[in-house]
C-alpha cells in the first residue's frame, strides 16, 4: 500500500478489484473521534500561531469550527475551510475593529483562492504535493511559503497526536463484516501518510485495498477512477461518512450513501451490520437512506452562528467552549486556549 510520491494517483491507475462490492469509507470524524481533537488542538492554534492572529482567537475559533465541524462544509480540504474562514474574518465588522486596535494583519484569502484555481487548472489535489509546485511559479511569494509551513506543521503534529485517537467501537466488528464480501477503500481529504500511519498503528490496515489520500485529488474523483478501474457496477458501491462533501461525492457518482452521523457515531457504527446486509441484496434504497440523512442534515448547519438573529458572540464562544477544554486539559494540558 505504498504511495509513489512522483505520482500520487499511481495506486488509483493500477487498481483492481477482487470483490464485487466496494465500501468506501472516510476516516476522520467518521471511523475515528478525532474531528473536534484535531481541528481545536491542531489546526486552528497553529493557524493562530504562523499568522498572529491570538488577538482574535475566539472570533477565529467560532468561525473556523463552524466552517470545520458544523457546517455542510465539514471535511472538506483544509484550503478550502481557511479561505472561508479568513473571508469571514475579513468580513466582520466586530473583528475589524479588533484589528484596527491592534494593528494585527488578517492573511489575504485571495492567496489561497489562487492557489485553489491553480490545482483545478493543473488537475491536482489541495495539498503540499501541489501547493509545492504553486509555489515555483510565485518563488518569492513568502505569504504562500507560510501557508505552506503551516500545512507541514498540522501535519507533523496530527501524526503526533492522531494515534491517540481510537476508533469509533464496533468499527473493527464492521469493518471485519465488510471485508468477507467488499473490497474497501479509504478516500478521504487527509494526507495519505496520515492515514496509512493511522490505520496501520490501529491494526487495521488489513481490511483495506486502497488508501486514497488528499494528494488523489477529491472524494468524488477518487470514487470515480476506483469504480471505473476497479469496474463496479453503481449498485454495488457505498460510501460511508460524517460530511456533506461524501454525501456529495457519492451522488455525483450515482450511488448511495451511509453517514455516520456527528454526534451519534456510536450508534452509526451499531446499526451499520443492518444496513450493510440491506446493501449486499439491494434492499438499501433510497427510501430507506432518506431515513438516515434526514437526521445527517439536521447535525449540520447552513446559517453561521453570527448570521443569526439574536446573535452573541460570547455566547457563541462559550456554546463549545467545555468541549475545548476537556481536548486542552486531556491532550495539551499547557497548550494556549481562550475561556471567556
Amino acid at each position: 500500500m505504498q504511495q509513489l510520491p512522483d505520482d500520487p494517483l499511481v495506486q488509483i491507475k493500477e487498481y483492481r478489484k477482487t470483490r464485487d462490492y466496494l465500501v468506501a469509507i472516510d476516516t476522520d470524524g467518521c471511523v475515528v473521534d478525532n474531528m473536534n481533537g484535531k481541528q481545536m488542538l491542531i489546526f486552528h492554534p497553529l493557524f493562530m500561531e504562523f499568522y498572529d492572529l491570538w488577538d482574535v482567537e475566539s472570533y477565529f475559533r467560532e468561525i473556523a469550527e463552524y466552517y470545520n465541524l458544523f457546517s455542510a462544509y465539514r471535511g472538506a480540504n483544509r484550503f478550502v475551510t481557511i479561505c472561508l474562514t479568513l473571508k469571514a474574518l475579513e468580513s466582520r465588522q466586530d473583528v475589524k475593529k479588533i484589528v484596527e486596535e491592534k494593528n494585527l494583519k488578517i492573511p489575504d484569502a485571495e492567496i489561497v483562492e489562487d492557489f485553489i484555481k491553480f490545482c483545478e487548472k493543473d488537475g491536482s489535489g489541495l495539498s503540499n504535493f501541489s501547493l509545492r509546485k504553486f509555489i515555483k511559479t510565485r518563488p518569492m511569494d513568502f505569504c504562500i511559503r507560510k501557508l505552506l509551513g503551516w500545512s507541514e506543521a498540522v501535519n507533523e503534529t496530527l501524526s503526533i497526536v492522531n494515534r491517540k485517537f481510537e476508533p469509533f467501537e464496533n468499527v473493527g466488528r464492521c469493518l471485519e463484516l465488510m471485508s468477507v464480501y467488499a473490497d474497501i477503500a479509504v478516500v478521504s481529504q487527509t494526507p495519505y501518510d496520515d492515514l496509512f500511519q493511522y490505520w496501520h498503528n490501529h491494526n487495521m490496515t488489513r481490511y483495506l485495498k486502497i488508501i486514497c489520500g488528499q494528494e488523489t485529488g477529491s472524494k468524488a474523483y477518487q470514487i470515480s477512477m476506483l469504480k471505473q478501474t476497479g469496474g463496479y457496477s453503481d449498485d454495488n458501491v457505498l460510501v460511508i461518512g460524517d460530511s456533506n462533501g461524501d454525501f456529495e461525492a457519492a451522488r455525483m457518482n450515482n450511488i448511495r450513501f451511509y453517514p455516520v452521523i456527528p454526534g451519534k457515531e456510536e450508534q452509526a457504527w451499531k446499526n451499520f451490520p443492518e444496513v450493510f446486509e440491506l446493501f449486499l441484496h439491494k434492499g438499501y434504497t433510497i427510501d430507506i437512506e432518506e431515513k438516515f440523512l434526514s437526521d445527517f442534515r439536521e447535525s449540520l448547519s447552513d446559517i453561521p452562528p453570527w448570521k443569526k438573529g439574536g446573535y452573541n458572540h460570547t455566547d457563541s464562544y462559550r456554546k463549545n467552549q467545555q468541549l475545548r477544554k476537556s481536548l486542552y486539559q486531556r491532550f495539551n494540558p499547557d497548550g494556549r486556549l481562550l475561556i471567556l
